[in-house]
């Protein structure tokens, strides 16, 4: 029994460490609790931690694909922006919070975080919080909805869902693209599409 909780984990940890948007962690969670009829609170701690795990690699292992496939002026674009987050700690952290108890994927947030190098203590709290309180959501969630997997099934590829991915493309368009220090110091938008090496 003790190796279904260790697959929750592995699972959680892999969803979340890909550095393109992926499924969110809790599908996998959910999918799990549901096949072994696993206690839901342990499935919770337990993916959380592989989640913020997962997350936490990812801000690591960031900043060197971001210097192997970025332009340097797009990485000083994007520390830039993370600099200006650090400069109001609890604004940023209260971002971090809100953002991660929306049903949006966190992707863009951790490679914009590992891309402008900020130290995994401005972003890992708040994020733990809203994960836990999320994932706890959606776990209940999954296990009330157990009884209509065909219904669960027929909207995995509903307009919420690709709506969703559409989003989490759209978020990594504007990390990558918008030149960020001109428009936080001149309030003026402007695309650089020449980021990549």
């Amino acid at each position: 029994m003790w190796w279904q909780y260790l697959l929750v984990f592995i699972g959680a940890l892999l969803f979340d460490i890909v550095p393109f948007p992926f499924l969110p962690a809790f599908t996998i969670m959910v999918f799990l609790q549901i096949i072994f009829k696993l206690n839901i609170w342990l499935v919770v701690v337990i993916g959380v931690v592989g989640s913020v795990l997962g997350r936490y690699i990812l801000l690591l292992y960031t900043p060197f694909l971001a210097k192997k496939y970025l332009k340097e002026s797009k990485n000083n674009d994007i520390q830039f922006l993370g600099e200006k987050m650090k400069e109001n700690v609890w604004k940023g952290q209260l971002l971090v919070l809100v953002y991660s108890l929306l049903p949006l994927p966190t992707t863009p947030l951790f490679l914009g975080g590992g891309i402008s190098k900020i130290q995994p203590k401005y972003i890992i709290p708040a994020f733990l919080i809203g994960k836990f309180t999320s994932d706890t959501l959606a776990l209940f969630l999954g296990a009330y909805a157990a009884e209509n997997v065909q219904a669960i099934i027929d909207n995995a590829v509903s307009w919420k869902s690709l709506a969703s991915l559409l989003l989490a493309f759209f978020l990594l368009f504007c990390l990558f693209f918008i030149d960020w220090r001109t428009l936080i110091q001149t309030k003026k938008l402007v695309f650089n599409f020449k980021v990549f090496k």
